[in-house]
């Protein structure tokens, strides 16, 4: 459904790849698919292609494009797993909101509206919760963000929605790391938690070892209520 096109860096004076997925019909909202450490691969594109029939224009930067253009990883395969944590071991991430701000103005561009939301994983869902701190993003997801406890003197900074879902068992993100964040964010007016139990690091991967179905559609289903709510 989608295809990779280029979008303007905030300063103009480069161009990097971005899956875009677009409706059969006009969007009037649109939704940036924030990636997981496996770059633009199968599973983001599928997601990005679910919210291009559900109505949306969904895209995908390629936020890895400084240092490898292109990464396309599974998570099942341990050599390309390994691939990845060094690749986010490179990654700046204060520049990766750069370019997902560069998506957002691409995006409010095409649709006409600032009706732009965020959904990301892993580590997407950790930058998922800085756009949300550091850019006009009007609803934001973060699935198994990784190291948001730290960013929690960010939070006076939201202006707009945010959802994070924390599956309780997450191998990447301890139970302190989950106590701080609902101690930092159970009473921010814009924020909302659920909470998974039992439930590992990577639990709505579209593709793999790592997708428990029945999570994965409870989760998706609140994030699609949320987005109806919130950009529609």
């Amino acid at each position: 459904m989608g295809a990779m096109e280029q979008v303007k860096t905030l300063d103009a004076d480069a161009e990097f790849p971005c899956y875009v997925a677009r409706p059969d019909g006009e969007a009037t909202a649109a939704i940036i698919v924030i990636q997981e450490i496996f770059g633009v691969n199968k599973g983001i594109k599928a997601k990005c292609d679910h919210w291009a029939s559900l109505g949306y224009l969904a895209l995908a930067p390629d936020l890895y494009w400084r240092i490898n253009e292109g990464t396309d990883l599974d998570a099942d395969v341990e050599e390309e797993f390994q691939t990845a944590l060094d690749l986010m071991g490179k990654f700046n991430q204060d520049q990766g909101i750069r370019d997902i701000e560069a998506t957002i103005h691409f995006a409010q561009q095409a649709i006409g509206s600032h009706k732009v939301g965020c959904v990301g994983y892993c580590l997407g869902g950790r930058l998922a919760f800085m756009t949300a701190c550091r850019t006009d993003i009007r609803a934001s997801v973060g699935y198994y963000g990784v190291g948001i406890d730290g960013l929690l003197d960010e939070k006076h900074a939201i202006s707009h929605e945010v959802m994070l879902h924390i599956p309780t068992a997450d191998g990447f993100v301890s139970p302190e790391t989950q106590a701080a964040m609902h101690a930092g964010l159970d009473d921010h007016p814009k924020v909302t938690l659920h909470d998974y139990e039992g439930l590992d690091h990577g639990f709505a991967a579209e593709f793999g070892e790592r997708r428990n179905e029945t999570a994965a559609s409870l989760a998706d289903r609140r994030t699609e209520a949320f987005f109806e709510e919130y950009l529609v």
